[in-house]
């Protein structure tokens, strides 16, 4: 019997979130086979970490059309489209059900431990772009396999691998020893477990994204709750200045906006403590309490726990043996990086992109979602969305269609970090999670942070929030191509950023 050719093998998709499940839908609508491997015992693994927080984005904007086309003959029926789900309901309610819908074109319990190509390592030339990709996986039981497949996309995340508290990168002195005491998550206080680690402690919270916003907010609801002993303390590696707390009222996003003002009451009500410009390079045990060390010596008071809050970056390390063409500094794709720039860009100003600016030396293999995004912070799933559509439609050779530009974004939209689950009564309003449509979603925990409870003693009461019209669209009629608005922005920047 004559082995199959390379076009003729499956492509194999790694993670079954709701981008690499997107990526499947898509495939399959192409008549394409496609193979899921998820390391984990269901789909939407990583999305089930943060079931307890509400989503800024709709049901309109989390399901893509594609997937929904799949669910379509199962009897699925889209939620409420103007209502905002929880990680949870994304997780049970659309992820699941895409993820069985593919039936055994997912695999459960498959970690992959190396993606090659067949017979060549990453040093030969000869023969290169004919062999196909030999991707290896480990099932939960421990036994190996060899797959080969046509092309790779790999969907896998950067949820595993959350940035250290050392301010260069590295994990600080004595961070891996005090593991136990140090939490890369935004604490889900509604667990009794988790409530207890924290109620009555001094804490330590090291970041200055919308996720350290978030834990203060909590840490200062339950100080509020608990008494006397809660305390927070915010570590920045910069100072405080005006955009310390975000946009505040100014802000297009009144979510977003909100949430940096209760961070802002947090410190202002004394539930929370400051410190600027530190620069973790230790962690110090001081009997049962820890002691951050600055890279300038200077050393915290002892804290009970540390929640650090600085960032994910993408696992390589199974891609070792393929030509990847990433940038230096944000470990994406060469030719994304200038675009999701994070010192250039807010999640509103990155453009719609697909197999062009997704394609590396290595042909045939692609990094996708948030994965793509290296180390920015910006990821929207409605782009992770056009990203799979535009691949599976080169990787089935409809370059026409891979190359078009199926997507408009706003030009703000929802960035980086988490946002405070509702309370109960406000699960499925629809009123103030996100201002102007379409509204953007990042991957991640991410949330709405509505306080609509009152005046409470301690707390400050935001207003409601009022929806604001979006700016005045600056794109032309006819889209101009994501390349010349590169290089527009290159030479612009020389001036607006330097």
């Amino acid at each position: 019997m004559n082995a199959p050719t390379t076009d003729q093998l499956p492509v194999v998709v790694i993670g079954a979130g709701p981008i690499g499940l997107a990526a499947a839908a898509h495939l399959v609508e192409r008549g394409i086979e496609p193979l899921v491997l998820e390391a984990g015992g269901t789909a939407g693994s990583a999305v089930r970490e943060w079931s307890h927080v509400r989503l800024f984005s709709t049901w309109g904007e989390v399901v893509d059309p594609a997937a929904e086309k799949l669910l379509a003959p199962t009897g699925w029926v889209r939620p409420d489209a103007s209502t905002y789900p929880t990680g949870g309901d994304w997780a049970e309610r659309y992820i699941q059900p895409l993820a069985d819908a593919l039936r055994e074109k997912v695999r459960y319990g498959a970690t992959v431990t190396g993606v090659a190509r067949a017979g060549r390592d990453r040093i030969v030339d000869a023969g290169r772009d004919e062999q196909p990709f030999a991707v290896h996986i480990q099932s939960a039981g421990g036994s190996e396999e060899r797959i080969t497949a046509h092309a790779v996309i790999d969907a896998s995340g950067t949820w595993s691998t959350p940035s250290p508290v050392g301010a260069n990168g590295l994990p600080a002195l004595g961070e891996k020893s005090a593991a136990d005491r140090i939490s890369y998550r935004v604490p889900d206080l509604k667990d009794p477990a988790v409530r207890a680690r924290y109620a009555g402690k001094r804490t330590a919270v090291v970041g200055s994204g919308a996720s350290a916003f978030t834990a203060l907010a909590l840490l200062a609801d339950l100080a509020e709750k608990e008494g006397d002993g809660t305390h927070a303390v915010w570590i920045l590696r910069r100072g405080i200045g005006a955009n310390t707390y975000g946009g505040g009222e100014a802000d297009q996003l009144p979510a977003r906006g909100a949430l940096g003002l209760r961070a802002k009451a947090a410190v202002e009500a004394g539930y929370a403590s400051a410190v600027t410009g530190f620069r973790t390079q230790a962690v110090e045990h001081d009997g049962d309490q820890l002691v951050l060390v600055a890279e300038d010596g200077r050393r915290l008071d002892p804290v009970d726990e540390v929640i650090v809050l600085t960032g994910f970056r993408p696992d390589l390390s199974f891609l070792s043996e393929l030509r990847l063409g990433l940038d230096d500094r944000l470990q994406a794709p060469t030719a994304l990086a200038p675009l999701i720039d994070p010192n250039v860009h807010s999640c509103g100003t990155v453009y719609p992109h697909g197999v062009n600016e997704l394609s590396h030396p290595e042909k045939g293999v692609y990094l996708v979602g948030m994965k793509s995004y290296g180390r920015a912070p910006t990821f929207l799933a409605m782009t992770g969305y056009e990203q799979v559509r535009s691949i599976t439609a080169a990787i089935a050779g409809d370059q026409k269609a891979a190359e078009r530009v199926e997507l408009t974004l706003p030009e703000t939209g929802v960035c980086g970090g988490a946002g405070l689950f509702d309370e109960p009564e406000n699960a499925e309003q629809s009123g103030g999670g996100c201002c102007a449509a379409p509204a953007t979603l990042q991957i991640g925990i991410v949330g709405r942070i509505l306080d609509r409870r009152g005046p409470r003693a301690g707390v400050v009461s935001l207003p409601q929030p009022q929806r604001v019209a979006p700016r005045p669209a600056r794109r032309p009629e006819r889209p101009i191509h994501p390349s010349k608005r590169l290089r527009r922005r290159q030479f612009l920047g020389r001036f607006r950023f330097s």
